[in-house]
């Protein structure tokens, strides 16, 4: 007796732990080399396919949250005329509109093709209000190429992926998990860690890596596969190396610096999207990213949030 009591324990406790795993919380990362030539301009459709057959519940994007004071104080007059403009719309928009929940929620409940362009007015409003550049952005391009999405590719890696990708799944809202509030002080060593390999032969070095990552691309890119070539981890690696200055022979002030910053984003990032996903019920999560984060955020998501699985697009 005491024999089948234990035998019927041990099959519970067995049961329990598959359980867990099959419901262990995943994350798929797609890199995007943001916008492209008119050449490859199709280079989103292989990953679009990869993406709508792992069937994604939510779908995080490189935009700032609308809550990150840090990162807009710095985009309303940084690098992005795109944020710049879209932060003075937000500041005129929050003088004059009044936000209605109710309203906003029963849209929400609609399927796509029932959103009126009255419906479609509203969201895109109440996105400016909210400081939510990613909706914003995604219901504007529905208003402007319908439920269908767009039927030429725009150049325009992230939209011409997401957004098409959030129709096919029915993902009415996207989730922002960018922080750029120290994309300044990374430009600014990037200047100074160029201008310092000009003469102790990091230039070189970096010039020789892109040299060869460009002419690897060449047939991928004829094919139609570039989008899948990026996502190899061996290109992936190379964009990581480049950005986060760890290519180099000499270490220099600026690209130690460079360095920094660039690991420091990606650490912000990963916990912008590990604590989301981790409050959520979402099983099967997506990140649509510069190509050049991929590498940074795998590491980040599986030091600080080893209960979730970490998948690569290309492996």
């Amino acid at each position: 007796m005491k024999t089948l009591i234990t035998f019927i324990i041990a099959l519970c406790i067995s049961t329990l732990n598959v359980t867990a795993q099959d419901s262990q919380k995943e994350i798929l990362i797609v890199g995007t080399m943001h916008t492209v030539p008119n050449i490859v301009k199709r280079s989103y459709k292989p990953m679009l396919r990869r993406a709508k057959k792992y069937n994604p519940t939510a779908i995080y994007v490189e935009s700032p949250r609308g809550n990150d004071t840090l990162s807009w104080e710095y985009l309303k007059d940084g690098w992005s005329k795109n944020y710049k403009a879209f932060y003075y719309l937000s500041d005129s928009i929050q003088k004059v509109f009044t936000p209605n929940l109710k309203t906003y929620n029963s849209i929400l409940e609609k399927s796509f093709s029932n959103m009126t362009t009255e419906d479609l007015d509203f969201m895109i409003t109440t996105f400016a209000y909210n400081r939510d550049n990613a909706n914003h952005e995604f219901y504007t391009y529905i208003k402007k190429h319908g439920v269908e999405g767009s039927k030429k590719p725009t150049q325009h890696e992230d939209g011409d992926l997401t957004f098409k990708l959030a129709l096919h799944q029915n993902i009415k809202l996207l989730t922002s998990m960018d922080d750029q509030r120290t994309n300044k002080e990374y430009h600014e060593a990037w200047t100074k860690c160029g201008k310092e390999g000009q003469s102790n032969g990091n230039n070189a070095i970096n010039n020789k890596m892109n040299k060869k990552a460009y002419n690897s691309a060449i047939i991928p890119a004829i094919f139609r596969g570039l989008g899948k070539h990026t996502n190899r981890r061996k290109s992936l690696e190379q964009l990581h190396k480049s950005s986060s200055f760890t290519y180099v022979a000499v270490k220099t002030e600026g690209c130690t610096e460079g360095e920094r910053y660039w690991n420091e984003r990606n650490m912000r990032m990963a916990k912008n999207i590990g604590e989301q996903v981790m409050a959520s019920d979402s099983e099967r999560n997506i990140v649509i990213v510069g190509a050049s984060h991929v590498i940074g955020l795998e590491k980040e998501l599986q030091t600080s949030y080893p209960d979730l699985k970490i998948v690569l697009a290309g492996e």
